[in-house]
C-alpha cells in the first residue's frame, strides 16, 4: 500500500493541490488523507474508486501508474547494463579469437 500511496500523492502533487484540498474533495479528515499516501491505512476499493475519479483515472490506470521520472532512471540503468554487458561480449568475443590463435600456432608447432 505504501506504493500506491505514493502514487497519490505524486498525483496530487502534480495537480498542485494540498492534502486539505484532497480531503475535503474525499469528505474525509487531513489525517486520514495523510495515512493513505503514508501507507499506513490500506485502502478499500470505494475510497480508491473515489480516489481514482478525482484524478481523473481507472483503477487499473492508478494500479499500474509510474512516475516517469523514475521509469527514466531505470531505463537509464538498464541501457548502462546493457552497455557493459555489449563490452564484456567483445571482451569475450576478443579472448575466443586468441584462444584460437594459440591453438593454431600449437597445433602447427
Amino acid at each position: 500500500m505504501k506504493l500506491l500511496g505514493k502514487k497519490i500523492r505524486l498525483l496530487r502533487h502534480q495537480k498542485g493541490w494540498s492534502q486539505e484540498d484532497v480531503s475535503i474533495q474525499l469528505g474525509i479528515s487531513i489525517p486520514a488523507f495523510s495515512k493513505i499516501e503514508t501507507g499506513i491505512t490500506d485502502i478499500n476499493l470505494s475510497r480508491l474508486e473515489q480516489i481514482c475519479k478525482l484524478f481523473e483515472l481507472t483503477i487499473v490506470q492508478m494500479l499500474t501508474f509510474t512516475n516517469p521520472e523514475e521509469d527514466q532512471k531505470y531505463l537509464s540503468e538498464l541501457d548502462l547494463t546493457n552497455q557493459k554487458l555489449a563490452e564484456r561480449n567483445l571482451e569475450v568475443i576478443d579472448l575466443q579469437k586468441k584462444v584460437i590463435d594459440l591453438y593454431e600456432k600449437i597445433r602447427h608447432i
